[in-house]
């Protein structure tokens, strides 16, 4: 009983791939984690000619040292400054320079240093939700999306990782574009930590070991950072996105600004934003949703 933990943790140290992520900024107050979604098509889940590799998905999640835990996407879209490349969208920071202008780019843009960086592609989803034996998600209308393969029927449906994948991706047919589709995000992450910290897979050794596999089998993580620091992520997820969390969005001034040369972007509020991070970093925020299609939790 007790080598059988121990050894399951050595082998999922041994499986994780290892980036160098991380930026040699000053420490910031709390534990702040950087999740990455790349929506590079390399691992051929995906077949639709789109070329190179961007950040489809931003999310940062802090642990403060007291007070609110938060979880808060970026839109991939906000125009922001990235570091040696002037201005541009946030997610172009990871197509110019990987995982690490991506985090320098948001220690930047937050003022908060990134103490640990996963990030997971688009197979990876899928991989994860079908190791987790599917997962619940809910949308309140019909979809037929050509582009993402989305098909639903309004409400809650269990369903499998290709559908999964297809709910997160899908934006097109989503009246509010990225912004909902950050929301779908946080929605199906959340559903695979719920059905990950089941208390019965501790008495499940075979989908233990298949859980692992499929994660750490997509995953990227920073040099620092192993299985342990994983599982801290997971628990900081939940409680993000319970009662006593916080989700949302940054302060936005623009959802269609144009500053010329990159089309329509994302303006993050210039006077709100700065104070928005420091709360969000000293767990100063209420519990509840903030700056989102909705105004609380559903």
């Amino acid at each position: 009983m007790i080598a059988w933990p121990i050894g399951l943790v050595a082998w999922a140290n041994g499986k994780l791939d290892h980036v160098d992520a991380l930026s040699d900024a000053n420490d910031t107050p709390g534990t702040t984690y950087l999740i990455a979604g790349s929506d590079s098509r390399s691992d051929g889940v995906v077949k639709d000619g789109t070329s190179g590799a961007r950040t489809d998905t931003i999310m940062l999640l802090q642990v403060p040292d007291s007070g609110t835990t938060s979880l808060i996407s970026i839109p991939r879209d906000s125009y922001v400054k990235i570091p040696g490349h002037g201005s541009n969208k946030i997610n172009a920071a990871y197509a110019f320079g990987g995982a690490p202008l991506l985090v320098k780019t948001v220690e930047k843009l937050t003022g908060m240093h990134v103490d640990h960086y996963a990030e997971v592609g688009f197979g990876g989803v899928e991989g994860l939700v079908d190791a987790v034996g599917g997962v619940h998600l809910c949308l309140d209308y019909d979809v037929d999306d050509k582009k993402s393969e989305l098909k639903w029927k309004a409400g809650c449906h269990d369903v499998g990782g290709k559908t999964a994948l297809a709910f997160s991706r899908m934006r097109y047919s989503d009246p509010t574009s990225d912004f909902g589709r950050t929301e779908r995000q946080r929605q199906l992450v959340d559903a695979i930590s719920q059905k990950a910290a089941k208390p019965s897979l501790l008495f499940k050794p075979a989908t233990q070991v298949k859980l692992i596999d499929a994660g750490t089998g997509v995953l990227k993580v920073d040099d620092d950072t192993n299985v342990v620091d994983l599982a801290k992520l997971a628990m900081a997820f939940k409680a993000a996105n319970g009662k006593d969390g916080v989700t949302g969005l940054p302060p936005i001034s623009d959802r269609d600004y144009r500053p010329g040369g990159v089309g329509s972007s994302v303006r993050l509020d210039p006077d709100k934003a700065p104070t928005f991070f420091k709360n969000v970093m000293n767990g100063k925020l209420k519990a509840g949703t903030v700056n989102s299609e909705t105004s609380s939790k559903g």
